[in-house]
């Protein structure tokens, strides 16, 4: 057997025990991208190894950094996003992953650091409500940012900034391999131009529910919630022209009770099946680089890793590396 597939199965068979007298937490967002975890990560995880697994949530920055800071971590995998993943690793709050067991030679390299693996990626596009729109629609980040040509209220995340200062540059002229170093000046000077047509979405739920009520007819979206409001039969408008990229990460915090059981379920949960099954589940991209072929063509068409024309991948290790001063800045800009 191969030294990694030797690996993992002792460390399946070591969860499986541990499980027996201990049970594992994983940690996520909620919604339906936790329930398409459970379904098919832990479950299968569960049924291979007799470990329960736990659900919690939502993740929580501050709630992992008193946990490890107080040695008292009681949860085992956290899904993130990737900047934070990677500040945090270097902030020592995140055990190392042991690659023994999981196998990265199987995964997109863009998502891998010593500390984290991607969970998914996404991208986040241009969404529209057809239904407000009849001549003219939306496709560029200039027209997301025109509200004379496309009228209504604007939708944006508000609790994160990669994306939409990206966003705010290319709708001002910045070309897309210009982006870095982000002028941020430059940047809110663009945001400021919309600012009293922006309804902040807080969670995925919320975005779709702006959308589908008109409420907002146009705004800046998670791919996959856009793809799960179309599964339901609901007209969606969806440009992929300058789609940008990021990624949730896998993380196991400092002194996490279960870290061997950890190691095996991110191996199950980045294996290319459980990707696979996940991505045809929430319409984001699998970060397994075998598990396209597992996957039905017409889905595949529908998935950010098919839309890499114009697409654009955040820099993560530069948002790694100011996190803290933009967000601070961002969240001081939207309570002026």
């Amino acid at each position: 057997m191969h030294k990694k597939a030797l690996a993992l199965a002792a460390a399946l068979t070591l969860a499986g025990g541990v499980a027996q007298a201990q049970q594992m937490v994983f940690t996520s967002w909620g919604g339906t991208t936790q329930d398409a975890q459970t379904e098919f990560w832990a479950a299968p995880y569960s049924e291979k190894t007799g470990t329960n697994v736990l659900q919690d949530g939502p993740t929580d920055y501050g709630k992992i950094k008193a946990m490890v800071e107080a040695k008292a971590v009681n949860w085992d995998v956290v899904d993130s996003e990737f900047d934070w993943a990677l500040q945090a690793g270097k902030a020592g709050l995140l055990e190392p992953l042991d690659f023994n067991v999981i196998d990265k030679s199987k995964l997109d390299p863009r998502f891998v650091s010593d500390y984290a693996v991607g969970s998914f990626y996404y991208s986040f596009v241009i969404g529209f409500n057809p239904a407000n729109f009849s001549g003219d629609q939306p496709k560029t980040m200039a027209d997301l940012f025109d509200t004379a040509k496309f009228p209504g209220k604007r939708t944006f995340y508000k609790w994160s900034a990669p994306g939409v200062i990206e966003a705010a540059l290319l709708a001002d002229g910045v070309a897309a391999d210009k982006l870095y170093p982000l002028d941020l000046d430059r940047a809110f000077k663009k945001l400021d131009t919309i600012k009293s047509d922006i309804i902040w979405w807080e969670g995925g739920a919320q975005s779709q529910q702006l959308l589908a009520s008109g409420e907002a007819p146009i705004g800046f979206f998670w791919n996959g919630r856009l793809a799960a409001l179309a599964a339901d039969g609901m007209p969606v408008g969806i440009s992929w022209e300058n789609n940008i990229t990021a990624a949730d990460a896998l993380v196991v915090p400092k002194g996490a009770p279960n870290k061997d059981a950890a190691m095996a379920f991110i191996a199950e949960a980045t294996s290319a099946k459980a990707q696979a099954d996940f991505a045809a589940k929430t319409g984001y991209a699998p970060i397994n680089t075998g598990s396209p072929e597992l996957m039905d063509a017409e889905v595949r068409k529908t998935l950010p890793d098919t839309q890499t024309g114009t697409q654009i991948n955040a820099d993560m290790a530069y948002w790694a590396e100011h996190r803290d001063e933009i967000g601070t800045r961002w969240y001081a800009w939207q309570a002026q």
